[in-house]
């Protein structure tokens, strides 16, 4: 067997770096080959797995104004790239969707000086269709290309995201009826992305940058289809496997692609909700503090299979 490992990362948990390397000690253990390519849909982990390095640090604020520091990243080729999660994470010991401010991650676009720019937006506390982010950032830095983790319209960035931002139903209803004011966002509300971290992808089609589905283009820069056609299995999985694996999550991406190819793929999940058509579906035991184990037990037990 030669296997490919392809996690994207288990929230809160593991990174993706993190999880193809415990999918592949398993692996090794059972004496395969295997080669680690951890994968991101353009929310946090992206420039990660994409190579970036760190060029600096920036004082920004969070999306409650509490001070914080957020990288300044550098891919291969002198692309700066910044991911909306270092600035405006969502944190669960607060979840106010009504007072969070997209604020920071315009305070950290405002410090880039490169040539190029390449935004990931996803895991941010803010419902504010990037209110906060237009105060600070009148214009970007350089031609801009946004990475949307989710392709949903603005319309549905409040339906879709609030609830896990800690909206109640109610709350729900005015944070749609306050995107859907948004007179200036009305002729970006339709592009694909452009509700994505809570409406930061239309604010920023806005100021000019391009949208793209992040899931896709972090495969295309892995060269993933070039990996998986040197593979006969390949491991992908999340966190949760639910209906949004496959609606631009990189899980998803991954097995499209694998079938494309006519590779084997094997997706888990430490939940899984939904099996996915053409994938081989895998629940974890769901425990975080198990969840290295389990993957290293899953390596190796296909492995053995092998």
């Amino acid at each position: 067997m030669n296997a490919l490992a392809s996690p994207a990362s288990l929230k809160g948990v593991l990174s993706a770096r993190e999880a193809a390397a415990f999918l592949a000690e398993g692996f090794r253990r059972g004496g395969n080959e295997v080669h680690e390519l951890p994968i991101a849909d353009g929310g946090e982990g992206t420039a990660d797995v994409l190579g970036g390095r760190v060029l600096a640090r920036v004082r920004v604020s969070d999306a409650f104004g509490r001070p914080r520091e957020a990288p300044i990243r550098s891919l291969p080729g002198g692309t700066a790239v910044v991911e909306a999660a270092d600035a405006i994470p969502l944190d669960p010991r607060r979840l106010d969707p009504l007072a969070a401010s997209s604020r920071g991650l315009g305070e950290l676009i405002a410090e880039v000086e490169a040539d190029r720019l390449l935004v990931c937006l996803g895991g941010t506390a803010n419902v504010d269709g990037g209110a906060g982010l237009r105060e600070v950032l009148p214009e970007l830095p350089a031609p801009t290309t946004v990475l949307c983790d989710a392709l949903v319209p603005l319309r549905d960035a409040a339906l879709r995201f609030a609830p896990q931002k800690g909206a109640t139903p109610e709350q729900i209803g005015l944070l749609e009826r306050r995107l859907a004011a948004m007179d200036e966002l009305a002729p970006y509300a339709e592009l694909p992305g452009a509700g994505a971290a809570g409406g930061l992808g239309a604010a920023l089609a806005a100021l000019g940058a391009v949208l793209v589905p992040g899931a896709r283009e972090v495969l295309e820069r892995l060269c993933f289809r070039d990996r998986v056609r040197e593979a006969s299995l390949v491991v992908t999985g999340e966190g949760t496997v639910d209906a949004t694996t496959a609606t631009g999550k990189a899980p998803g991406e991954a097995l499209r692609i694998c079938l494309e190819e006519g590779v084997r793929c094997l997706l888990f999940g430490g939940r899984v909700a939904v099996d996915l058509p053409g994938a081989e579906t895998v629940a974890l035991s769901g425990d975080p503090a198990q969840a290295a184990d389990d993957l290293v037990a899953l390596g190796e037990r296909l492995s053995r299979q092998a």
